[in-house]
């Protein structure tokens, strides 16, 4: 996601590259993204944050604690955090690093290509000035919305950050039952990737906006194939599948957030089915 933001920020000529700082512990890597685009590297992330007007956080939850500890003190006092760790309240970042200009943001794989979706909030401390800046430059991901509470920050990492794995999951399985029918696999994977993505220009072009539940009426003639289908994935519990496996996601979220872990499916399982 890190290489993303800097892809992001480029194409839309947000910021220019020499004056874009890339700190990791692996200076390989940081000098491989500097032969590509041209940023400063670092491998020190106290040094690069004590130059840096915005210090964007682009690490796993589990190795939070370790970097913010080692940048505390090194941020300018009026340089804006933006975080990207998915879980982590606001709270918690200002905490540990002494700073209470934060923006908390949740963007998804498909920022990689400009096509994400973020949503994001701030905290009080923010300016409107730094509001602005957060925006335009989580809008050199895709879409952006803002968001007044912070708790939809973890609902939203559960539906739209998790989200493409579960739209990767079912596209995977089209495919399969393609390949199953008879289908070589390319020309499955075709069908289904057009399928997918004239399903959605096709809802979101639509003038009356309309619930996709009528959408989905309009492709469901009485007795037919797709009437069929619906009916088994209904019958198989579908949309029980995804609304559990989104608020497992959710869970999993607030467990990052406190530093905790959780446990395996199975004990979750077994744990509701004894309550």
């Amino acid at each position: 996601m890190a290489e993303a933001l800097v892809m992001g920020l480029l194409r839309q000529g947000v910021v220019q590259a020499e004056s874009m700082c890339v700190s990791g512990p692996r200076r390989e890597r940081v000098e491989e993204l500097q032969q590509k685009y041209g940023v400063v590297p670092f491998t020190d992330n106290a040094q690069a944050a004590r130059m840096a007007d915005v210090v964007v956080l682009t690490i796993k939850p589990q190795r939070l604690e370790k970097v913010l500890s080692g940048i505390r003190g090194s941020i300018q006092p009026t340089s804006l955090v933006l975080s990207i760790v998915a879980g982590v309240p606001i709270e918690k970042i200002s905490n540990t690093l002494g700073h209470n200009i934060v923006v908390r943001s949740m963007p998804n794989t498909p920022a990689r290509i400009g096509e994400g979706i973020t949503v994001w909030t701030a905290a009080p401390q923010v300016t409107q000035e730094q509001v602005e800046m957060a925006r335009q430059i989580l809008s050199s991901l895709g879409g952006e919305i803002y968001v007044e509470e912070e708790n939809y920050l973890d609902m939203a990492t559960a539906l739209s950050g998790t989200g493409p794995a579960y739209v990767f999951l079912f596209m995977e399985a089209m495919v399969d039952a393609g390949v199953h029918l008879g289908f070589p696999r390319r020309i499955a994977e075709r069908l289904v990737a057009q399928t997918v993505r004239g399903s959605v220009d096709y809802y979101e072009k639509r003038d009356d906006l309309v619930h996709l539940a009528r959408l989905r009426n309009e492709v469901t003639s009485p007795g037919g194939t797709s009437a069929a289908a619906l009916y088994y994935l209904e019958k198989a519990g579908f949309r029980t599948a995804i609304s559990r496996a989104i608020w497992a996601a959710y869970e999993r979220s607030l467990e990052l957030g406190k530093g905790g872990k959780t446990h395996p499916p199975e004990e979750s399982a077994a744990r509701d089915n004894s309550s």
